[in-house]
């Protein structure tokens, strides 16, 4: 008997029983999460005040997918993209790989989570086709609605044929109910198979230009130097770029620069608001502004983030060196949900105390050997720890979704795969929404539809196969997946449906995307949401024989 149908029994006692029902029944307790939810809702608060529990747990669970999306976007994102800038790497392979990594950290998270426990997988399937519908129809129709465009043709076949392959691929695997260790490694091979093919049409594409270009040049007979083609302009900052910059610091540079007293600096460092940005913002933006404003604060305290754009990469020598006392401790206390907050070394010795010990030891050295406004050479490093730090906290923040979701589930008796598609496809999706039509108000509609497919490509290919493969390594078996019955077919189906439409359609509108195109990817999800709902309810159900 499935481990999820145990645990949904609870419902059906009285409410005196139901705290030793969750007691004593295995399935009922969650092995990942600081929190036990259930024993929470069950045992700790009274009956009566079931309603306000489930209230305060949807408060919190919106204020889990604000840490989700800040600490991706403030302190994931940049320190990747530090990384890839130290690693030399181009636009195309950083993009496709780092970026989309940063982009999609939270889906990727709370797919691993939720695939850790089979009875839980349900959420990941439900999150990751969800929010592949929500992305091609919710935020791909916004965009054609906001700033109706001519799409690149060859982009846009390419990543709705490989989702398509990723979607055809995780509907196999669901169908088959497990799957093997060879299967997922070339699950997550198509996404090595998606890189290189776009890498290698991007250096086609370069070529095929730059040959253009060059048979304009010699036509014409422009000056090579007054020629604009994009390997030029590419070139020109980095030959003649720095040099300007530096000539111009030098002449500029005051002759008695103001020097920041290190107790300054830090404090300067761990304020968050802009003060010039907080005066043009509305009121809406300054009410989140205050929410986000302690939150902020703590990761900064946390998480070293490397700018490679500015000047002095963002060093803060006296946080920089509380971050070697404060990042190793965080990792420890948060991996795996705290489970090594009280591992003890021989049994004699907490690790905890060791990490903080070391960091006292590397900070005092760092400090002492270095100065304010210099960063060292070993900088670039403290990007590989801000990486590190921020990737532990997303996963601990989508562990606690995941056992919040599933308790919700148990609650509400709702399936898994139903609050997979709305509350954590939304909560990870809605980011992408805004950033996207956003861009497309800024006029950059194909990097808007691009980014809608592209990322969705990676979660659920890198969600879906790094998640089966630690369940492997865990088990030391096959992946098994429970059904959720009629309505993960459904979910897949109509996935697989409005990749299919959007390969049919927008070719024979010529690439087109118009408002046309818009409404109709609007209205589609909003059919597939109703017959989604509907089956939850049992309104929709297949005929039994």
């Amino acid at each position: 008997m499935g481990l999820k149908i145990q645990c949904d029994r609870v419902m059906n006692r009285s409410a005196a029983d139901r705290c030793a029902f969750v007691k004593s029944t295995p399935d009922c307790t969650m092995a990942d999460g600081f929190i036990n939810y259930l024993y929470t809702v069950f045992c700790l608060l009274p009956p009566n005040l079931t309603p306000l529990t489930i209230t305060l747990c949807i408060i919190w669970l919106l204020f889990l997918f604000v840490i989700l999306g800040l600490t991706a976007s403030k302190f994931f994102c940049p320190n990747l993209s530090a990384i890839s800038s130290t690693l030399h790497l181009s636009h195309n392979v950083a993009g496709v790989t780092f970026l989309a990594l940063g982009n999609g950290a939270p889906d990727i998270f709370s797919a691993m989570a939720a695939f850790s426990h089979p009875h839980t997988a349900g959420l990941a399937v439900g999150a990751l086709f969800g929010a592949g519908i929500f992305v091609t129809t919710v935020v791909a129709g916004n965009v054609a609605l906001v700033k109706p465009f001519t799409v690149a043709s060859r982009p846009f076949l390419r990543d709705v044929i490989f989702y398509m392959t990723a979607v055809f691929w995780t509907f196999l695997m669901l169908y088959r109910g497990t799957v093997t260790l060879g299967e997922t490694l070339g699950y997550m091979s198509l996404y090595v198979v998606y890189v290189l093919t776009v890498i290698i049409s991007t250096y086609i594409y370069n070529r095929q230009k730059y040959s253009v270009n060059t048979s304009v040049q010699s036509v014409t007979h422009i000056p090579e130097e007054f020629h604009s083609s994009d390997s030029s302009d590419d070139d020109i900052p980095c030959l003649t770029g720095g040099t300007i910059q530096q000539d111009y610091d030098s002449e500029y540079r005051p002759l008695l620069p103001y020097l920041e007293s290190t107790s300054h600096i830090l404090l300067s460092s761990l304020n968050p608001v802009d003060h010039r940005k907080w005066r043009r913002k509305s009121w809406r933006w300054r009410a989140l502004k205050v929410v986000k404003t302690p939150l902020e604060v703590l990761l900064l305290l946390c998480i070293p983030v490397v700018d490679p754009d500015k000047e002095d990469k963002n060093w803060r020598r006296p946080l920089n060196c509380l971050h070697l006392i404060t990042a190793p401790l965080v990792c420890v206390l948060a991996f795996e949900s705290g489970a090594y907050g009280e591992y003890m070394i021989q049994g004699q010795f907490p690790l905890w105390l060791l990490v903080l010990l070391l960091g006292l030891f590397l900070s005092a050295i760092v400090f002492c050997t270095t100065t304010n406004d210099c960063p060292p050479k070993y900088h670039p490093l403290f990007a590989l720890l801000g990486f590190m730090v921020s990737a532990v906290l997303i996963s601990a923040a989508a562990s606690e979704v995941v056992s919040l979701l599933h308790m919700l589930g148990v609650v509400l008796s709702l399936s898994n795969t139903v609050l997979g598609l709305t509350l954590l496809a939304w909560g990870n999706s809605i980011g992408d929404c805004f950033s996207d039509i956003t861009i497309a108000r800024q006029g950059y509609p194909r990097m808007a539809i691009s980014a809608c497919f592209g990322g969705i490509i990676f979660n659920m290919l890198l969600g879906v196969g790094l998640g089966c493969l630690l369940q492997m390594v865990k088990t030391q078996s096959d992946v098994q997946f429970e059904s959720e019955g009629l309505l993960t077919w459904v979910l897949a189906g109509s996935l697989g449906l409005s990749l299919v439409l959007s390969f049919v359609i927008v070719p024979l509108c010529h690439f087109h995307l118009g408002r046309t195109y818009g409404i109709f990817l609007l209205v589609f999800y909003a059919i597939f949401l109703v017959i989604a709902l509907l089956t939850e309810f049992g309104k929709i159900h297949t005929v039994s024989t």
